[in-house]
């Protein structure tokens, strides 16, 4: 993973090619290997050699180069793995380690600070103080979503790694002209996932996967359109303009939402946009629950939606009453231009419920420790 070679990059952008990468890891969700990657396929580290030396996914598999070669001459046998573990799977590769907890001598040069709290530096830029525990009130009320707009209406199998990347930040990103704002080369941009410390680079981060597709816009990427202005602009920068004027926020979105890796970013940088529900066709388990421990409302359609028929209605307004809101019920949501609506209520347990009524799990907790 990483930069890829700068000619093979502004080649696949010239002639819009769909490429792909072969890896041994997990880490196959777009834009994940590469931003350049479009297809990126799961193997065995020797089939990761293979399609190396093939260098095409529609070659075949069968012979290399002449034909004289065959897979079975370049894939070690259960032998030659015994051999390599027996010579270099030994007790002294782990002696390092006896002294880990030392550190090295640039761990032990840092100067510490004192006190029983964390010293927060303005300068940084990888470590941030968050907002999750501002505003932190008694009360178990909760508000009505009155006259909410959509940020964004996406498709099916949106996963985690869409809402909250953790590759690299393009520099044109919401996040890369935040970080350039701040004086920051373009070679030390680092990965979001690096950055999870810096809400700032985060929030600028959610929606924003090079892949995402928001049907509101003709456009790959975190874009969305703000109120009735024709122009895309960052799903972030709209989000600020309605949050200054405390306007409300949902999510549209299709079927398994929030599938994949489980990314706590996915449900914070998805609350600090301001956005107080998600309207989907189904969800993935531990996102769903996650959305809720951070006081996102997830609610499921109950009747048979064609997206692409409200991203042309997108610019409306949406009131959900929450005055007698309970885990499971159905609940009607009144949107100005396709009527009213019956969503389910995904707060499944009584605990779940306990949580959002407090805000989310955090405040919860913090109201709560002794």
């Amino acid at each position: 993973s990483g930069p890829i070679n700068e000619n093979i990059a502004n080649t696949i952008k010239k002639h819009n090619l769909s490429v792909t990468s072969v890896l041994s890891g997990n880490r196959n969700f777009e834009g994940r290997v590469s931003p350049h990657t479009t297809l990126n396929y799961l193997a065995s580290p020797p089939l990761v050699v293979a399609y190396a030396f093939l260098g095409s996914m529609n070659a075949s598999l069968d012979s290399f180069g002449d034909g004289k070669i065959s897979l079975k001459d370049i894939w070690p046998t259960n032998d030659e793995i015994k051999e390599y573990e027996d010579k270099f799977l030994t007790s002294k590769i782990f002696e390092k380690y006896n002294t880990v907890f030392d550190g090295t001598p640039e761990w032990r040069s840092i100067k510490e600070p004192g006190g029983s709290k964390y010293s927060w530096s303005d300068k940084s830029t990888y470590i941030k103080k968050p907002p999750f525990f501002e505003n932190i009130k008694e009360s178990t009320k909760i508000n009505d979503i009155i006259d909410a707009r959509i940020l964004a209406i996406l498709g099916d199998s949106t996963t985690t790694d869409h809402i909250s990347p953790a590759g690299s930040i393009a520099p044109d990103s919401a996040a890369g002209i935040y970080l350039k704002s701040l004086n920051i080369n373009v070679r030390d941009f680092n990965s979001f996932g690096s950055r999870r410390g810096n809400h700032e680079v985060m929030m600028r981060g959610t929606f924003s996967n090079i892949r995402l597709r928001n049907k509101m816009v003709d456009k790959m990427g975190g874009f969305t359109l703000y109120e009735n202005e024709k122009e895309p602009i960052f799903i972030y920068d709209a989000s600020q303009k309605y949050q200054k004027n405390n306007i409300p926020l949902v999510v549209i979105a299709g079927k398994d939402y929030g599938m994949g890796s489980s990314r706590d970013w996915a449900a914070k940088g998805t609350s600090l946009l301001g956005v107080k529900a998600v309207i989907s066709k189904s969800f993935e388990r531990i996102h769903r629950s996650n959305l809720i421990g951070m006081g996102v409302l997830p609610l499921e359609f109950q009747e048979n939606i064609d997206l692409d028929e409200w991203a042309k209605n997108y610019d409306q307004k949406i009131t959900i009453k929450l005055d007698n809101l309970s885990p499971g019920e159905i609940i009607q949501a009144k949107f100005s231009k396709l009527g009213s609506l019956n969503l389910k209520c995904r707060i499944d347990t009584n605990n779940e419920f306990l949580y959002y009524k407090n805000k989310g799990i955090l405040h919860y907790f913090l109201k709560h420790s002794t």
